[in-house]
């Protein structure tokens, strides 16, 4: 499965932390959890079984609790058992055809 998701303080009481430390510490987490991720400008996406995937975002979230009494988080996940390196995949697919267009 892919999960994307976005994680973020919605309140920051300490005015020197700043929104991006806090994201930051949840990105940390994942990139630490070994599983294959990326990170954009509005999510992260991270790419394992639902088990593994769901306690990284739930630590994930922690990090970023630790900095802020409220905190927003948005899941989209891509369920397709049997199927791995997706995440890379897709995205070469859709290049594929796009590569096309340019020799068409």
């Amino acid at each position: 499965m892919i999960v994307a998701f976005s994680v973020a303080p919605t309140e920051v009481p300490n005015a020197k932390a700043e929104m991006s430390e806090a994201v930051a510490a949840a990105i940390r987490v994942v990139r630490e959890s070994g599983l294959p991720n990326e990170t954009n400008a509005m999510f992260t996406l991270i790419e394992g079984e639902w088990d593994e995937v769901f306690a990284v975002i739930k630590a994930a979230t922690a990090a970023v609790e630790r900095v802020s009494p409220r905190v927003s988080l948005v899941i989209k996940a891509d369920i397709r058992p049997g199927y791995s390196g997706q995440l890379r995949a897709k995205v070469d697919a859709v290049e594929r055809h796009l590569a096309q267009d340019i020799h068409d």
